[in-house]
């Protein structure tokens, strides 16, 4: 890498080097033994004049327009029919002209100094910027070049993510030296719930859910008031607005109805709210800081971690990224779902057979139902949500360049019809249960304003939806049927807790055994394969059901072979998939 880094510096001709530079690059960066057979140069489209392509990897869906190193990327130049563009129109308009099935998911411009990445499911963002010098340090930006289920995440939406963690963390600290008892289990909830509040209307009023700065001028405006003051936000918030007191103070009478359970609960304990967890509050967390561009997956992972490391270690929480989230989903149920979509599009013309197969395409999709019985943070039903409905905009687009949708001016018409209430979860702390709520309804929020950013339509977000879906319990005393129904559902999936035979605590050995009452051997089986069981024993209701489970390397080892695996596969369990440890 050194040496591509520093043979390319301050150099290149767009005529005679793109070939070698993106050869080299794949082969030299990115590490891929046969970059040739990956990538087609000077790809014929067809404009109203012949063009060409300089760069486009199939795989990906992956268009490059490259300069010359010293030529701008913001410059527009006159092209062949005396047009003006700059690079990225020109490439927007090869992408235009390209058979749907072609069409770009990724464009790049490049001048060999500097590459920038735009996201084409996120046509409204800014792209990614990147520069030659620094590739040693980000690589990994450009790995979804020729990995066609690379879910790539901006360095700027993980460094905020982690931000936003160390935010709430920071109050969470402010704020718990002011309760009487902060050790006692009712005032820690309390805490909790305040937190993940505070987080939804800080990203509400920075993603256009309120108006810009509603929450922050509210709350400015009342700093001498201001613990009685979120008292009434709170309440007023979960009123509907033909309930709400007709002599309300303007400022508070001017929030929507949010509904959805998050602001249900009345009356939580809260301690004064002045002096340092105000500031903190309203410069560094409102005037300091831009809540709409978090990956809402790698936040819930980072704002759960607020909690007491011992708490999490007894707990036996793991955090898994989101590469391995996917490793998990992929080839779980999105792998087949991108290969039913992209079949529909290839076997069939635009028009009405298309339109059919995509519109129960969606429907489908609709209707899956997924359930994560140890879903902490929610970071795999949240990553879960999220494929899901970067597909469904991918229908949406394809039967909105059709013509094939319209919409009239009503708040409950949309195209969106994939929703949070399919995705279930189980999960023992509190603290994490409402992380997860607010991680699915922020990135119910993203994914509205992707949608809106393809297709036009009035429906609004808010009051959100009653979501009742992650349930408080422990999954290995409560029967998952309370949760959801066997015969309704598709999915299992998770990272359950690791904990080995030699180091459970008495309470989860009890656990362990009551789950595997009568197996043989029982007692040296780590504690995630009480989830293996129960997963089990849930499919054996509904056969259809499939799963994929992250855990400890020890289940496939030693008696494990013999104690868990035997008696599973006597059951009907077969494996599909598996990875070696990672």
């Amino acid at each position: 890498m050194k040496n591509f880094i520093e043979h390319w510096l301050n150099r290149g001709d767009e005529k005679s080097d793109t070939q070698k530079f993106w050869l080299g690059l794949l082969r030299d960066v990115l590490d891929f033994e046969r970059p040739d057979e990956l990538v087609e140069f000077e790809k014929r489209v067809e404009l109203k004049h012949k063009s060409f392509i300089d760069v486009y990897i199939p795989s990906t869906r992956t268009l490059i327009e490259q300069k010359s190193f010293d030529v701008s990327l913001d410059d527009a130049a006159k092209q062949s029919d005396g047009s003006t563009m700059t690079p990225f129109e020109q490439a927007k308009r090869y992408s235009d002209w390209l058979p749907d099935s072609e069409r770009a998911r990724w464009i790049v411009t490049c001048n060999f100094q500097e590459f920038r990445v735009y996201d084409m499911e996120k046509p409204k963002a800014a792209p990614t910027v990147l520069k030659l010098a620094d590739l040693k340090r980000d690589w990994h930006e450009l790995t979804f070049l020729a990995d066609i289920n690379a879910v790539k995440l901006s360095k700027r939406e993980v460094e905020l993510s982690v931000k936003a963690g160390q935010l709430v963390g920071k109050l969470y600290d402010a704020l718990i030296e002011r309760y009487i008892n902060p050790n006692d289990k009712e005032s820690q909830r309390s805490l909790n719930i305040f937190c993940v509040r505070v987080v939804f209307l800080l990203y509400a009023e920075d993603s256009g859910l309120f108006e810009k700065n509603q929450f922050h001028n509210f709350l400015k405006a009342r700093e001498l008031v201001a613990r009685d003051s979120l008292r009434k936000l709170f309440d007023v918030l979960n009123q509907k607005i033909e309930e709400r007191d007709p002599y309300l103070e303007s400022d508070l009478k001017n929030f929507p109805y949010v509904n959805g359970g998050l602001f249900e609960e009345k009356n939580i304990e809260l301690p004064q709210l002045d002096g340092e967890p105000l500031r903190i509050i309203l410069e560094e967390m409102s005037e300091g800081f831009n809540w709409s561009e978090i990956s809402p997956t790698i936040f819930g992972a980072v704002f759960e971690s607020t909690l007491n490391p011992e708490t999490r270690h007894s707990g036996g929480m793991h955090y898994t990224s989101i590469e391995n989230i996917h490793k998990v989903i992929d080839p779980l149920f999105l792998d087949a779902l991108n290969a039913e979509f992209d079949a529909i599009m290839k076997k069939t013309t635009r028009g009405g057979s298309r339109t059919k197969g995509l519109q129960d395409f969606q429907a489908k999709i609709a209707c899956l139902k997924f359930f994560d019985p140890a879903c902490g943070s929610g970071n795999f039903l949240t990553e879960s949500y999220l494929s899901l409905r970067r597909l469904e905009n991918k229908i949406i687009l394809e039967l909105s360049q059709s013509h094939q949708i319209s919409f009239a001016d009503s708040q409950d018409d949309t195209p969106i019809k994939i929703s949070i209430s399919q995705f279930y979860g189980l999960e023992i702390n509190d603290f994490a249960v409402a992380v997860a709520k607010t991680a699915l309804w922020i990135a119910e929020a993203q994914m509205w304003n992707e949608t809106k950013g393809i297709v036009h339509f009035y429906g609004e977000l808010l009051p959100l939806k009653s979501f009742n879906n992650i349930i408080e319990a422990n999954a290995l005393k409560i029967d998952w049927r309370e949760v959801v129904k066997p015969e309704e559902l598709n999915f299992i999936m998770g990272n359950p807790p690791f904990r080995g035979a030699r180091v459970m605590d008495s309470t989860q050995k009890s656990e362990l055994n009551e789950i595997f009452k009568g197996w043989k051997n029982a007692g040296n089986l780590d504690y995630v394969s009480c989830w293996y069981k129960k997963t089990a024993d849930f499919m054996k209701e509904n056969p259809k059901i499939k799963a994929a489970l992250v855990s400890t390397n020890s289940v496939c080892q030693g008696d494990s072979v013999a104690t868990l695996w035997k008696p599973l596969f006597e059951d009907g369990i077969k494996i599909n998939f598996a990875w070696r440890t990672f």
